[in-house]
């Protein structure tokens, strides 16, 4: 069994590593039983005793005294959680392999094989089809013109418009277990579809053939989405709960798997060959194999490792609600899938808003997991460091849908070479395999130049790759069937949800419950709500001015009647958006088998009606006497049931609405009657709770008055003449009918949620750029970086030959000068102390936290100068963002103290926002334009009056043509994930939308992230050239690899706390920043070759500064290089002879009549290319129009005098 296990690891030192564990574990632990005292034997003995299911939940937990003390693991609090993981693992890099190295030998000790799981495929094709770019812009008649297209289509009597795509074309290959695989490849090359497919999560609309197997099985005999975990590039959770309790749910809901099952077996063997586990260690597996705990150690252990403890208990937030760091953010959705049990992990650009530091981490940690647990792991990553990228034991890479290669990290680059193709010294392995296959970049990569280079196609890489020995040795694998016999029984789940029926539906309970309480807000308004329209109500209908004595005054009181149980129906309106607002999260669980939608859809029901009780109750007592309905309290007690079924019918509609519509648009776009609409009325149900409530009122003995000339009652003759039944048995009809819709709605909700995808799926569209690479065999110009501007003046004073980067070089001359040519004033930017505090949250105050603020950036100095571009770095959490946003003027909370200066005079935030642009890190814009309009848009109204349109659009077109974004011209922008423009086509038009305002400065937050390496090169061209025009820019950055960290002049280093550890210039190949740290007593010297940006963030993690005992912070500021910083900000908070401060004689820089014809312009399109919104309402209102018609066909011809008639 050790020996099977070892063949596993990547490395002989790993196998050394556990070796020299084991040896001088079993030592320590013949020790620990000749030295323990008799008070733990004595525990120990007496836990030995009792019956398994109790021994199993039972353990010693050592203080920090060393004394041992019995717990229950089912019920341990927070801070014993938290003190058994910190003395498990008290700095991640150090102590996790330790720990996951004593799991593996207790169970190595007694001899239990682990289950592992081998996926393989063979011949997967994955085809679909999609339209143009420029035909596939929606819009108001396209929408009715498709609908009938595809009935055609379907009939075959027209072709379709639609382009066939192969997304992945006959790949095959294994992934193993114990072995780390990275999967790298350009965008679009199909590493998401790939890794889909793996996971059993395809979608259906594609085209598959080809097989995938777990150990020999197909998909069918066992649950994928509980085997394998798949984790999306998309972040995708509800706000209002925190990092500890969503990945607290996920654990709950996933179960504990063959956790329990393993641990059973484990005690046997244990209790036979009487062995004494660790404490510690038996506590821990004893709690992660315990079902049912509301916060589990697995939680908190994640939480550790994942480096997000420090936001363990802030809200993840979302668009309206301030919550965690997109990094962390990014990371909440790893923890959320890892603290399940699957066996086979595929991680989709985990590392995308992650520092290269934090990324090294986790991929680390999952080396570790993956490694001593035989683990099953593909990890596609976009930019992985060198560093990063040596972690792995197998890659991957695919491009244009094919493998070009599948195998070992050590052989990769021979395959290439083998091609003729070789990777520089100075670039990193992962990017070279991203752009080797690339039309554009491969060139530069051409051995022999004795021969004539010519254009390499992934076709003959792939054709190639299967001649090499590595390809062979898959193909002869492939070859031979896996033996199922070998998979083990707990390998495949074959269990659909991961814990009972009864277990999953108490916790969407409680998650239920807590989502109320966090929405509590919503629950006061509507209560406010329905009692200030009850007060009017009664004002309007006051008893003193009602009478009951004629015909009218009956149909006074059925209005009144009418309108309380309309306004107490549609008092749950907010059902919509609130059901609406968490479908994304609900679909994404459903399908990855977190609960049965009816788990989620009983407590959405039954947990509301207690405020169903409390809104009926105020509106029926502030109403009932005060307007005079008839005193009788039977009648009062019946009227209020009637209200609360009412109530609660509406609330079911209104979800079953949300979850049919699954957009707020369709949703909220959704009585004498002709002999064809009687269908119709019996099946509404404010027609039985109408003729429910006024049988319930005229009935009553204060209606029981005669007119002369009748033998009816007032009561029974108003009943009549409106039409409504004048017998008492429809009050109980009614109510019956409510309570039946109420089961009916609740039941169509809960169908709808099981069987309806997302309204919006994504969906691929070829640009032109697409179709034309196929023909065009044309290499493009270069992509440089270059830090000198046309002046020749080196602002850095650096050599000009450290900051060009050529990532491809066809014709071998540089490109001209282009963009940014409209006239602009250069301005710098200083800030000193700046200190940004917001209140404490109420959930650190719960934790024993004292201060009253929480202080986020912590006395920050700093110059940001024009023609410098200045690097924003830090690990995730660190506060970059936030600085930003204070600078920036985009906090609009808190507290901010210290000097922000513009050119030496004070910082007035309307006129700074003239001259500045903001790169957000989420890229968010209108998705029902197109690109070119969007830029448009902004140059239209943040360009100067005196810019003509034709300087506009000359200049808007230099823009598109600096960041690549003409081929896309006319693509439309559409909305992340779904449709338009991908993640690095969606950030290149960010970057243009400020461009094209022509900034002063210009503040970019992280505009390199989730971009590939040549994606990310150029972008950082585009803002290389930008700062060379004069412009001041500054950039926060995560992953940047060595030639792109070599672009920037200065750099702004931060560590956690909000404090400032470097800031000053980077020197040629980082030189100064290098010698500043190195000369620090005890920080490791960076080795040859190494990523100067990644060696600065490991040195500087919080983790060395307690190994040093230092503080990187005091250090600075005891620091030359502080002192010069505090000297140039001095000098530049003086304004220049001759200057002045900043003025415009408007707010805006175009007139109010520009404004409204650009925002109409703009709105035009969104409307008239969102069918979704128009052609659906129009569809309603014709159908309305139809149905009004209908119903009062050829009144107007009539002149009844009947008042039902009027």
């Amino acid at each position: 069994m050790e020996g099977s296990h070892d063949s596993y690891l990547a490395s002989t030192s790993l196998r050394g590593n556990i070796s020299r564990w084991r040896t001088s574990s079993v030592g320590a632990f013949s020790k620990s039983l000749r030295e323990e005292d008799d008070e733990e034997a004595l525990k120990w003995a007496a836990l030995e005793k009792l019956p398994t299911y109790n021994r199993l939940r039972k353990g010693l937990l050592t203080t920090s005294r060393g004394e041992a003390f019995e717990v229950d693991v089912s019920n341990l609090g927070l801070q014993q959680r938290q003190r058994l993981i910190n003395k498990l693992v008290k700095v991640t890099e150090v102590d996790n392999e330790k720990f996951l190295l004593k799991l593996k030998s207790r169970i190595d000790r007694v001899g239990i094989d682990l289950p592992k799981v081998e996926v393989r495929y063979e011949h997967l094709n994955v085809e679909g089809e999609a339209y143009l770019a420029s035909k596939a812009l929606p819009s108001f008649t396209k929408f009715y013109t498709t609908v009938f297209e595809d009935i055609f289509n379907y009939l075959g009597i027209l072709p379709s418009r639609k382009k066939h795509l192969t997304i992945l074309k006959d790949v095959s290959g294994i992934i193993k277990p114990g072995r780390m695989t990275l999967l790298l490849g350009p965008p679009a090359s199909g590493k998401t579809t790939l890794l889909l497919a793996l996971a059993g999560k395809l979608d259906s609309s594609l085209k598959v053939s080809g097989r995938v197997t777990y150990n020999g099985h197909d998909m069918g005999e066992f649950v994928p989405e509980r085997t394998a975990a798949y984790i999306s590039q998309h972040d995708n959770h509800i706000g209002e709960m925190t990092v500890r309790e969503t990945l607290a749910f996920s654990a709950r809901c996933q179960g504990v798997g063959s956790r329990y099952e393993l641990l059973t077996e484990l005690a046997r063997r244990e209790n036979e060959a009487g062995i004494k586990p660790d404490p510690d260690i038996d506590v821990y597996m004893k709690a992660i194999a315990t079902e049912g705990q509301e916060a589990n150690v697995i939680t908190d252990y994640y939480l550790k490792v994942l480096g997000l403890e420090v936001c363990a208990d802030t809200m993840v937030g979302d668009e309206m609600i301030r919550g965690i760091s997109g990094g962390e953010r990014k990371r909440v959705t790893t923890g959320e899938m890892m603290v399940g049990p699957a066996l086979a992990l595929f991680m989709d650009e985990i590392s995308t808003g992650l520092d290269s530091s934090t990324t090294f981490q986790i991929v680390n940690c999952l080396k570790q997991h993956v490694h001593i647990n035989s683990g099953t792991a593909v990890i596609s990553l976009l930019q992985p460091a060198p560093e990063t990228y040596d972690l792995f034991d197998d890659i991957i890479l695919l491009s244009d849908g094919q493998i070009v290669y599948q195998g070992p990290r050590e052989l990769v680059l021979e395959f290439f070479e083998s091609m003729g193709f070789k990777c520089p010294k100075r670039k990193g392995v992962a990017d070279f395999l991203q752009e080797v296959t690339s039309r554009k970049d491969q060139k530069q990569y051409w051995t022999h130049k004795e021969k004539p280079y010519r254009f390499v196609t992934v076709e003959e890489f792939a054709e190639a790759f299967q001649s090499f020995h590595v390809g062979q040795k898959i193909s002869d694998e492939l070859r031979t069937p896996f033996d199922k016999s070998k998979s083990h029984r707990a390998a495949l789940t074959t269990e659909v949800y991961g814990a009972g029926k009864r277990e999953l539906l108490k916790t969407c309970i409680s998650r239920e419950l807590l989502l109320m309480k966090r929405n509590s807000f919503v629950y006061i308004f509507k209560l406010t709500q329905i009692s200030s329209v009850a007060l009017a109500f009664m004002t309007l209908f006051l008893r003193t001015k009602m009478h009951k004595h004629s015909l009218t005054d009956g149909g006074i009181y059925a209005g009144a009647l009418f309108f309380a149980t309309a306004m107490v129906m549609f008092n749950g309106l907010a059902e919509i958006s609130m059901t609406i607002a968490k479908l994304p999260v609900f679909y994404k669980q459903r399908d990855f088998r977190f609960f049965p939608p009816w788990a989620y859809a009983i407590p959405s029901w039954i947990l509301k009606i207690p405020i169903s009780f409390l809104e009926v109750a105020v509106w029926v007592f502030l109403t009932y006497y005060v307007i005079g309905c008839d005193p009788n309290a039977g009648r009062f007690f019946k009227q209020y049931l009637l209200f609360l079924a009412v109530n609660q019918m509406a609330s079911a509609l209104f979800r079953l609405i949300a979850a049919t519509g699954r957009s707020m648009v369709v949703a909220n776009t959704f009585e004498d009657i002709k002999k064809w609409w009687k269908w119709a009325y019996w099946c509404s149900p404010m027609s039985y709770a109408q003729n429910a409530i006024v049988a319930n009122e005229f009935l009553g003995y204060s209606w029981k008055k005669f007119t002369p000339n009748s033998y009816e009652s007032i009561g029974v003759q108003v009943l009549k003449s409106r039409g409504f039944f004048a017998h008492a048995y429809w009050y109980w009809l009614g109510l019956g009918a409510l309570f039946g819709f109420i089961l009916l709605f609740n039941l169509g909700f809960t169908m709808a949620i099981t069987f309806l995808n997302q309204l919006e799926k994504p969906r691929a569209v070829i640009t032109e750029e697409s179709e034309s690479n196929k023909q065009d065999n044309r290499i493009r110009g270069t992509v440089q970086l270059s830090a000198r501007g046309e002046s020749g003046e080196d602002i850095s004073g650096r050599n000009s030959s450290s900051k060009s980067l050529i990532l491809t070089e066809a014709q071998g001359s540089h490109p001209k000068k282009r963009g940014m040519i409209l006239p602009f004033e250069p301005h710098s930017l200083t800030f000193d102390e700046v200190v940004y505090s917001v209140d404490m949250p109420q959930e650190m105050k719960l934790q024993g936290v004292l201060e009253d603020k929480l202080v986020l950036l912590n006395g920050l100095s700093g110059a940001f100068r024009p023609g410098v571009l200045t690097a924003l770095m830090g690990v995730s959490g660190a506060g970059k963002t936030t600085l930003m946003d204070v600078l920036s003027g985009r906090k609009t909370g808190g507290y901010i103290t210290g000097n922000i200066t513009i050119s030496g005079y004070p910082k007035k935030q309307e006129t700074f926002a003239r001259i500045s642009g903001y790169c957000e890190q989420n890229d968010i814009h209108s998705p029902f334009v197109t690109v070119y309009e969007s830029l448009l848009y902004s140059a239209w109204l943040r360009l100067p009056p005196e810019v003509d349109s034709e300087t506009r659009k000359m200049f808007i077109e230099e823009v598109m043509e600096l960041v690549e974004l003409k081929p896309l011209i006319q693509s439309l922008v559409g909305l992340p994930g779904v449709s338009g423009l991908s993640t690095e086509q969606r950030k290149r038009l960010t970057i243009a939308v400020e461009l094209v305002a022509n900034p002063s400065i210009i503040f970019m937050d992280e505009p390199t992230s989730g971009l590939d390496a040549r994606a990310a090169a150029i972008v950082m061209r585009t803002v290389r050239n930008t700062v060379d025009t004069g412009r001041t820019v500054v950039c926060t950055i995560h992953q940047p690899g060595i030639d792109i960290f070599d672009a920037f002049d200065e750099l702004f280093l931060m560590k956690r706390g909000g404090q400032e550890i470097y800031v000053g210039p980077l020197g040629r190949h980082s030189c100064q920043l290098i010698s500043y740290f190195e000369a620090i007593p005890g920080v490791e010297k960076i080795k040859d070759g190494y990523n100067p940006a990644t060696w600065m963030l490991e040195v500087t993690a919080s983790s060395q500064e307690v190994a040093l005992g230092v503080d990187f912070n005091d250090i600075f500021r005891c620091s030359e290089l502080y002192r010069r910083n505090k000297a140039l900000i001095e000098e530049l908070s003086k304004p220049t002879p001759g200057s002045k401060d900043l003025y415009f004689p408007t707010q805006y820089s175009q007139s109010a009549f520009t404004q409204f014809m650009a925002c109409l312009w703009k709105q035009h399109w969104s409307y008239w290319r969102n069918p979704q919104y128009t052609a659906v309402r129009f569809f309603f209102t014709a159908f309305i129009a139809v149905l009004l018609g209908s119903l009062f066909w050829d009144m107007g011809s009539k002149t009844l005098k009947e008042p039902r008639s009027v």
